[in-house]
């Protein structure tokens, strides 16, 4: 029976190699995404394989949470989807064995894996998602015909005769731009934004991968985006706009500018995240970019140890306490949080 062993993705550069050439990796694999969760949250992220010695054969990422809330394996903190770049099932249940036995032996409490499409090798359904991804190897006017006509197409046309600028780039005054808005849309939710440092490590750690995208009117940003990129996927991540300036049709203009701008690269898939199944107005908005879901499931061991959140009196109250706070409290609380959640 082979062994499993563990190896450091950020020391050993044959993970960077497999990353590289693995047809199922993703940006959520790369060593930009990786050095970012672990210099915000402080996780030690951590490959395990059956290959011990010569080139790296398959790989599974995961990273160790530890706070004092939790103590967990995920694969991957903040990451939609993360696969497991293991190509074959014995090789696949062998190194979930040995994490299992890591969570017999007490030393973490769960493991989740967050797979797009591999197969379970016997874990629980844990958390489910719709993902959806909208196919860019057409040409751009078939692209634009598949957007909802009465609302996404003519938002764009909209945003068009407003005369709305839009910038792209990484630069300090992009970020700030793009973070207050972010700030306005979780507020509206009731949720705290992530931590300023998180985008601010995004942005160093992945370089030319990533960039923002902002919608601005008479110099003011109304609307942000950020995405990244690796090999011919874009991914839509994050993104944030000012409901007073909704009727400018910011967003739906940022995100065909960034599709148009993703072909121009030769892109052909723009992902564009997941939503929970119960999260109608996104679900909605991003079939109007025409976009295909799908199911995502997650895997979790011991069953039932991690349960998806749901709405609740509880949630109701937090989410009200939420939408007072003044915005330095309501950034804290994101610092806060945000490290126990991933």
């Amino acid at each position: 029976m082979p062994g499993v062993f563990a190896i450091d993705p950020l020391a050993d550069p044959r993970w960077d190699e497999l990353v590289a050439r693995h047809p199922r990796a993703s940006i959520f694999h790369s060593r930009g995404w990786i050095e970012a969760l672990s210099r915000t949250y402080g996780y030690e992220p951590v490959v395990m394989t059956t290959t011990g010695d010569g080139p790296l054969e398959n790989g599974l990422l995961l990273c160790r949470v530890r706070t004092w809330l939790s103590r967990r394996l995920v694969s991957l903190p903040f990451s939609d989807h993360c696969e497991p770049l293991v190509d074959t099932r014995q090789d696949l249940a062998t190194v979930l064995g040995a994490i299992r036995r890591d969570i017999e032996s007490g030393r973490w409490r769960s493991f989740e894996l967050r797979p797009r499409s591999s197969p379970p090798v016997g874990l629980a359904r844990g958390s489910e998602y719709w993902l959806h991804t909208l196919d860019l190897a057409r040409p751009a006017s078939q692209v634009f015909s598949g957007l909802h006509a009465s609302s996404t197409q003519r938002a764009i046309r909209r945003a068009e005769r407003e005369g709305l600028e839009y910038e792209v780039g990484t630069s300090d005054t992009l970020l700030a731009a793009f973070y207050r808005l972010l700030r306005l849309t979780r507020r509206r939710h009731g949720i705290p934004p992530q931590p300023f440092a998180w985008f601010r490590n995004l942005v160093t750690c992945l370089h030319d991968r990533l960039a923002i995208h902002a919608a601005s009117k008479d110099g003011l940003p109304v609307a942000a985006i950020l995405t990244i990129s690796f090999g011919r996927t874009m991914v839509y991540k994050y993104g944030g706009s000012d409901a007073t300036r909704h009727n400018l049709g910011g967003m739906p203009f940022l995100f065909w500018r960034a599709i148009l701008g993703a072909q121009s690269q030769g892109l052909a898939e723009l992902d564009l995240g997941r939503a929970d199944l119960d999260q109608r107005g996104l679900i909605t908005f991003k079939q109007h970019l025409g976009a295909t879901p799908t199911r995502l499931t997650y895997r979790v061991f011991p069953e039932g140890r991690i349960a998806p959140a749901r709405s609740g009196t509880l949630a109701r109250v937090v989410q009200s306490v939420v939408k007072r706070l003044p915005d330095a409290a309501l950034d804290l609380t994101g610092r806060l949080v945000y490290r126990h959640l991933g």
